[in-house]
């Protein structure tokens, strides 16, 4: 009798990123969770594209829930930075090791207003 053999596959996931939008008055806030990578950060480009539609007095992007940034995401910022219509402040919430750290390492931090907490941010932008 032949010996019994089990084999299983690697299941390889693909990164979950969940991005929502708020409003706080005239402050959109687009929030990101888990990983934004090159195949997530399309999710949070959009979400921020679709703020900016509803024109907002500024526009936040929290990713105080953010696991994982990799230069898609950076680079999603950047170029918000540049799409924001004059006149429309723009912030990122990051800290820690994850995320703010990266933004000020590779420079994101030097062009874009970088806060640690959301209630920070939206004093700041609502001053």
């Amino acid at each position: 009798m032949p010996e019994e053999t089990n084999i299983t596959d690697d299941v390889i996931l693909p990164p979950e990123c969940v991005v929502e939008e708020k409003w706080f008055d005239r402050v959109a806030v687009v929030s990101a969770a888990g990983t934004v990578d090159m195949l997530t950060s399309p999710k949070l480009e959009e979400r921020i594209a679709a703020a900016l539609v509803q024109k907002p007095a500024a526009l936040v992007v929290d990713l105080t829930d953010v696991e994982f940034l990799a230069s898609a995401g950076m680079s999603v910022l950047i170029a918000a930075n540049q799409q924001v219509p004059e006149g429309v402040r723009f912030a990122v919430v990051a800290d820690g090791p994850v995320t703010g750290r990266p933004l000020k390492l590779v420079g994101v931090a030097d062009i874009v207003d970088v806060y640690t907490t959301l209630e920070e941010a939206l004093e700041k932008l609502a001053a």
